[in-house]
């Protein structure tokens, strides 16, 4: 549903525009040319000054405020009075050289550079600029009450449905505790194997619902579940984690990681015939945090193509979206026999 929304969105603008500065042009025309019973003269002005309104407001909006206002503010701000100047004096030469010696005369009585009729020019042209930023900006937000007010509903449904989902796992996490107390002396290695279960339920579980973990037990969650698939893959897959730097004091999202390492599996272990591998890279900066996670891909034929990266990825790139919104670098990269994908996220204190 996706692609609908952006696409009702598109037309939405659209509709905006055509009605904005079509009432624009019956302003230009109709109403200062009844106000002075100069039509022709109107009509004519409105053909030139319409399309140069729409380029500055184009431009001022939609592509310097957009883009450098909240990045590179000092720049938006020397473009915008470069934008200004620039438009403000075709508008006045246009008026002075072709509109004023036939329409208006004493309008000519000033010389070309009279900073008043200057100014005036100015407020003329950018009172649509401000008219329309308020209009786009006014919808922007009612877009964003709707996208809250909608996400505020999917989280209501998440809860209701994490509730339901929970009375089971509750009973299995005490099961699983019971039956590893009875294995701890029968058998050593069963045991380790139910806690590691155990541990992971428990993760998922309680965990799942904070804000932020610490990435060490984050890692150590998805070490048990590495282990937990080297039970059922035997020697068959080979797992390395690799950590480079400290991890104290580093916090992300919990269950950020198992999406991309069930991709591993379900695109790549699961499908080989052979022996297959993962490899887990962890490294940091001061402010950054880079993850690598890479895995072996069964050699295929060229005519077969590799569909990687289902709705695990997606919803992972989701979240970093809203989790990290311009703090973060999500990257994929498919070789013959490996994929890999690196995460690269701000690290907040």
């Amino acid at each position: 549903m996706g692609w609908k929304k952006n696409v009702n969105d598109k037309y939405g603008l659209i509709r905006f525009n055509l009605i904005f500065w079509s009432v624009f042009f019956l302003y230009q025309w109709l109403g200062l040319g009844g106000a002075k019973d100069l039509y022709f003269f109107y009509f004519k002005r409105a053909c030139w000054m319409v399309p140069i309104a729409m380029a500055v407001t184009y431009l001022s909006i939609h592509f310097l405020f957009e883009r450098y206002y909240l990045k590179k503010r000092t720049l938006f701000w020397i473009a915008e009075i470069g934008l200004a100047l620039f438009f403000v004096l075709i508008i006045r030469s246009i008026n002075y050289y072709l509109i004023y010696p036939h329409f208006y005369p004493e309008g000519n009585l000033k010389p070309l550079l009279f900073v008043p009729k200057l100014l005036v020019e100015f407020v003329n042209l950018y009172l649509v600029v401000a008219l329309y930023g308020l209009f786009i900006f006014m919808r922007s937000w009612f877009q964003q009450q709707q996208a809250l007010q909608d996400i505020k509903k999917e989280k209501m449904a998440a809860e209701l449905d994490l509730l339901k989902s929970q009375v089971q796992p509750h009973f299995i996490f005490n099961m699983l505790n019971n039956i590893y107390s009875g294995a701890l002396k029968k058998s050593p290695e069963t045991a380790d194997q139910i806690l590691k279960l155990s541990n992971f339920i428990e993760y998922s579980l309680y965990d799942s619902q904070k804000e932020r973990v610490s990435l060490a037990h984050e890692l150590s969650y998805i070490k048990d579940y590495l282990d937990l698939q080297k039970v059922r893959l035997g020697e068959k897959l080979d797992v390395s984690i690799n950590i480079y730097n400290s991890l104290e004091g580093i916090n992300i999202p919990p269950m950020l990681l198992l999406p991309l390492i069930e991709n591993c599996f379900k695109h790549g272990v699961n499908l080989s015939l052979d022996k297959s591998w993962i490899r887990i890279d962890v490294s940091s900066t001061e402010d950054y945090l880079n993850i690598k996670v890479e895995n072996s891909l069964e050699n295929t034929s060229q005519n077969k193509p590799l569909n990687i990266g289902g709705l695990g990825l997606k919803n992972v790139k989701r979240r970093l979206a809203l989790l990290y919104p311009n703090m973060h670098d999500f990257k994929t990269y498919l070789e013959v026999s490996s994929y890999l994908v690196n995460i690269k996220l701000k690290i907040f204190s």
